[in-house]
């Protein structure tokens, strides 16, 4: 007697990646946030652990440039503060902002070759990585702000209750932004380890090339709008406007500004989620 079979034919699962903001796949990183908190604590334990003043490294180091620059372009190049202010002054709220940007570039953009064994070894978002160095960067601007504000009681500064409301508006759009560019540089950094020679460089061209140590209007006119294209200029104006209350940035130029920003952390986060599935291969 033969018994007929029969193939049970279940549907084909076919497995794609997630396209668009889709593969961004926030709800997984949201699950991982235990993992979040550790990696963030770990990176603010290992940046103070043997060190010997500790946290008066992030007060000094902001201290002893705004110092330098008062001396190279207050005192030697005559330029203006643009306030009744010292020179001194005015360049330590610049370095505030530029900090805050610059350390979470570097710090987003060597997170995944700093952490190859954790990639290559253990699957979770690889997102975290770069956004676990975020509470670092705040705490680093919280602690240099106390010098700040100590300098604004000095000299009487007070901007106002709206620019002072704005003040972390500008310190998160300068974080994204750093973090954007962060972002698209870690994923060439897996496989580009030039990146990490380059990156400094290009950091460096840009502390001079962003007014932090002069304000804009002493840029001569012809070319101010060539600086204007840098979204870091109006950032910077509008984070010096809060603090300092100097003059408020062109709505028109800020507004470009925000754009930029928000263009720069969406793409560099679809880059380094297109690039995500090689990391632990070839880092």
């Amino acid at each position: 007697m033969e018994i007929a079979s029969t193939a049970i034919r279940k549907p084909l699962l076919t497995i794609r990646a997630s396209k668009g903001f889709a593969a961004l796949n926030l709800p997984e990183v949201w699950r991982f946030r235990e993992l979040f908190g550790g990696l963030a604590y770990r990176d603010v334990k290992l940046r103070y652990r043997q060190t010997a003043l500790g946290v008066i490294w992030v007060i000094l180091q902001p201290l002893l440039a705004a110092g330098i620059f008062s001396f190279v372009f207050g005192k030697v190049a005559k330029l203006s503060s643009d306030g009744p202010w010292p020179y001194f002054v005015f360049s330590y709220a610049g370095l505030l902002a530029w900090n805050a940007f610059s350390s979470t570039l570097t710090k987003a953009s060597g997170c995944l070759v700093g952490n190859a064994n954790l990639v290559s070894k253990v699957y979770f978002p690889r997102l975290i990585l770069p956004l676990s160095i975020v509470p670092s960067s705040l705490i680093d601007f919280g602690v240099a702000m106390v010098l700040m504000v100590g300098l604004m009681v000095k000299w009487h500064v007070f901007p106002g209750i709206v620019p002072m409301l704005l003040l972390p508006v500008w310190l998160c759009l300068l974080m994204v932004l750093a973090l954007g560019v962060g972002l698209y540089a870690a994923a060439l950094m897996v496989s580009y380890r030039d990146v990490q020679f380059i990156l400094p460089v290009v950091v460096q061209m840009l502390l001079y090339g962003s007014p932090i140590a002069y304000s804009l209007s002493d840029v001569p006119a012809a070319l101010q709008k060539y600086c204007l294209f840098n979204p870091l200029s109006e950032l910077l104006a509008a984070f010096r406007w809060s603090l300092l209350g100097t003059k408020l940035p062109d709505p028109i130029w800020l507004a470009y500004s925000i754009v930029v920003t928000v263009l720069a952390f969406v793409w560099g986060a679809m880059t380094f989620k297109r690039m995500e599935r090689r990391f632990a291969d070839v880092i």
